[in-house]
């Protein structure tokens, strides 16, 4: 089986396609696995979509499904393009309904889905929370520094609230961000739907403008703009191989 794998701003997946559609969870955990196979955060499997472009599977390194990736939608973007099947502007159906991206050489920009607010701000664990949908359920609280980051209060969030785990810190028109993952349940070197969330989160309390700067944990420049409560999620993609996976 031909795969590649790519790397989206810390994040990395295992991308392939193929005309059956199947439930890969257990391939999922295979190749993700950082020991015994390729290692990713989560594995996507494009499929003929007759309306768009292509649909995709999207699994997390556990196996599980998740109905939406920020970053996995540009490197799925760039992988679809450079294998001919799809234009350089394309949508595709995931999860979380259609995604349209643009390829610009190693650069892609996704409009993702609309952001929801899930709830009002609350306070818990001594920080406020802000808990909002960009593709995938986020709560999002704003510190002074992210290396005020506690993975034990990501971990007990993410489970009582069913929701990623995003800590941002605000310099200027930009965010630094950090994310706990639902499905990979770690700490990512990014998140796209988690940089999303803070953004739109800052940009709901007026604390960013219409477009900024994030750098997620692997330092990366990434860009976010807002256009009639429409989010654009802006940045560069690696293809790091293609090999064929047999097992």
């Amino acid at each position: 089986m031909q795969i590649a794998k790519y790397n989206a701003s810390g994040n990395d997946f295992v991308i392939f396609h193929t005309f059956y559609e199947l439930d890969r969870s257990k391939l999922a955990q295979e190749l993700c696995h950082r020991q015994k196979g390729v290692g990713a955060d989560g594995l996507i499997v494009l499929l003929p979509q007759g309306e768009y472009d292509f649909k995709w599977q999207f699994y997390n390194s556990d196996g599980s499904v998740a109905s939406m990736c920020g970053n996995g939608t540009r490197a799925c973007a760039h992988y679809a393009y450079t294998q001919g099947l799809a234009p350089k502007q394309m949508r595709f159906l995931t999860g979380a309904g259609v995604i349209q991206s643009e390829v610009i050489g190693s650069v892609v920009e996704t409009e993702l889905t609309t952001p929801k607010v899930l709830s009002e701000s609350f306070e818990e664990n001594g920080l406020t929370w802000h808990f909002c949908d960009t593709g995938v359920p986020h709560l999002v609280t704003f510190v002074e520094d992210v290396a005020l980051f506690d993975k034990m209060i990501a971990r007990q969030m993410r489970y009582k609230y069913n929701a990623n785990v995003n800590y941002a810190m605000l310099e200027e028109n930009a965010l630094h961000v950090r994310t706990y993952e639902r499905g990979v349940e770690d700490e990512t070197l990014a998140c796209g739907t988690g940089m999303a969330a803070c953004f739109y989160s800052a940009y709901r309390q007026k604390r960013v403008g219409q477009n900024a700067k994030v750098y997620p944990r692997s330092g990366e420049e990434l860009f976010m703009r807002i256009e009639d409560q429409t989010l654009f999620f802006k940045g560069a993609v690696q293809k790091v191989f293609e090999t064929v996976w047999e097992h």
